[in-house]
């Protein structure tokens, strides 16, 4: 090979292995230098979210607010939960780091159905979801099986409310009478005949009080036309039932 030719050929290595170096240091350096590169994430957990975004800027992250799935109770909604990626995880340097926080305002939910419940149970359920039981009610039942049960509320069941809404109950409560009896649903003996009537009455368990006449020239005489206690009322067996019957004179 002559000296021309050998000299060609060593330029041409020189030129390639120059332009090997040149790309090493131009391009696969960066890059690995720059995959090389990570941070660790520092713990902003259980701070104020302002100062745990400062935090996380000043240590070259973006912090990201996200909100936690539901409402914590007593939970402040400027205070971090959680954070991803992790405190201590190597990433690499302006990555985004979410924020859990609560959230602002507690979510509405459909009021509960308490009729028929025990009254303790009802409490306790109202407690647990935050209702205020601003007044619980006594009313007079008639049979064993509603006695401290919860017969109405005041706000319907499925109602859409929030925790805090006011509610009030009322509750059954079961009487006995001081002859042992429960008390009786007064029967309807309006335009029976007094006889009738007394019959109607006493095979309710219950007894015909004073009898009174009203003078009519339309209706048939010894008609009843008013009883007191009023029909459906509940009455004790001891109390009588007055009566008011026509008369044609």
């Amino acid at each position: 090979m002559t000296v021309t030719g050998k000299m060609k050929k060593a330029g041409v290595i020189v030129f390639i292995v120059f332009g090997v170096v040149l790309l090493f240091d131009k391009l696969l350096m960066p890059m690995y230098i720059s995959l090389g590169s990570v941070k660790v994430v520092p713990d902003v957990t259980n701070m104020d979210y302002q100062n745990a975004s400062e935090k996380l800027r000043m240590a070259g992250f973006e912090a990201i607010k996200s909100y936690h799935v539901k409402y914590l109770s007593k939970v402040d909604s400027n205070l971090v939960i959680s954070q991803m990626p992790l405190a201590g995880m190597e990433v690499k340097p302006g990555r985004n780091v979410y924020l859990v926080v609560n959230r602002r305002e507690k979510p509405g939910f459909p009021m509960p159905d308490f009729v028929g419940r025990p009254e303790f149970d009802a409490r306790q359920a109202a407690v647990r979801m935050e209702i205020v039981l601003t007044g619980v009610q006594l009313s007079t039942v008639t049979t064993p099986e509603e006695n401290g049960r919860v017969l109405s509320q005041s706000i319907p069941a499925q109602t859409m409310v929030k925790p805090g809404t006011a509610a009030s109950l009322i509750i059954g409560r079961y009487e006995v009478s001081a002859l042992g009896m429960k008390k009786v649903a007064l029967p309807n003996v309006l335009g029976m005949s007094l006889a009738q009537a007394r019959q109607v009455i006493t095979d309710s368990g219950l007894t015909t009080g004073k009898v009174t006449t009203e003078y009519s020239a339309l209706l048939v005489p010894n008609t009843v036309i008013s009883q007191k206690p009023a029909v459906g009322s509940y009455i004790s067996p001891e109390q009588p039932v007055e009566l008011t019957v026509v008369t044609a004179e």
